[in-house]
């Protein structure tokens, strides 16, 4: 057997879905629902998930699957409840908070085919178990892959940290897939998470790797805002140093791709033939060192 490569980490399978019956295994996954979620601490409604979605989610097997040991998710162009489009979204988290599978560290490895067109936000990410730091991004977020609609030809890998909405901070890396290659054909997408750092890559290929960011729990009233001196920043790696559970979803619309257009196709299909976690064999250390970037206090205003 051929030695491990010399500095590369050694990972063991500890979770996956292979999507081997004919249903969502729902022991291992659950399913928002509707266009929205009512925020508790400020008693409000939250409308189209943040983002100004359009789509409204289900647990359908018009919009969520199972067959011929593959997932898909279905974006449909169809009317319910207000909204224009139905979807699904599905998470290792039920929706009372309870969780189904939630990580610290480790190898995220999702094998798929992704839906493209103007408007189209499919992406397969991580969010944190508990908001340890604060509400959204203070607490996180991890993107192992998502697209900005008309672009098939890219993929990109992203963080969110920083303080609580609006003061929220983000590194995006885009990654160009080779020759004619677009994300319709089947690829695989990983995050490696290690204390202190991320790397991304695709089909085995390495594209990016981040090890700078930052948290603040501190607060305005009920808004984040940004640190503005090295004691309001929460301990490195904070954000990144407690557990996240998986998300695999379409949404249709919203600030990031925008409208979809008359060129969109639907239904528009995300098709996964399976998510695969690991753990490093071997001790993961102490966190890497910050990496270079500038804090926020540094920034020109």
């Amino acid at each position: 057997m051929a030695k491990a490569q010399q500095g590369k980490p050694r990972w063991k399978l500890v979770w996956s879905d292979e999507f081997d019956g004919d249903q969502v295994d729902t022991t291992k996954w659950d399913f928002d629902i509707g266009n929205g979620f009512y925020d508790y601490k400020h008693n409000s409604w939250i409308p189209g998930w943040g983002n100004e979605e359009l789509q409204y989610y289900t647990r359908e097997p018009d919009n969520v699957s199972v067959k011929d040991s593959l997932l898909t998710i279905r974006a449909v162009k169809e009317s319910l409840h207000g909204c224009g489009y139905t979807s699904a979204r599905l998470k290792t988290r039920k929706r009372d908070g309870t969780p189904l599978f939630t990580k610290l560290y480790g190898k995220f490895e999702f094998r798929a085919k992704v839906p493209w067109g103007k408007g189209m936000w499919p992406a397969l990410w991580l969010l944190p178990q508990d908001d340890k730091y604060g509400g959204w991004a203070a607490s996180g977020e991890i993107d192992v892959m998502e697209i900005a609609g008309e672009k098939p030809h890219e993929v990109l890998g992203t963080i969110h940290f920083g303080s609580s909405y609006p003061a929220r901070e983000l590194v995006t890396h885009v990654h160009k897939l080779s020759g004619d290659s677009t994300v319709e054909d089947w690829h695989v997408y990983t995050v490696e998470w290690e204390p202190g750092e991320f790397r991304w890559s695709v089909d085995g290929v390495h594209y990016a790797t981040q090890s700078f960011w930052w948290s603040t729990s501190k607060k305005r009233g009920d808004k984040g805002v940004k640190a503005t001196r090295p004691e309001d920043l929460n301990a490195w790696p904070a954000p990144f140093d407690q557990p996240f559970y998986i998300v695999m979803n379409v949404a249709v619309g919203g600030n990031f791709p925008g409208a979809p257009n008359a060129e969109t196709r639907f239904p528009a299909e995300l098709v996964v033939d399976y998510v695969r976690v690991y753990d490093r064999i071997g001790s993961y250390g102490e966190p890497k060192p910050r990496g270079p970037g500038k804090m926020p206090w540094q920034k020109k205003r």
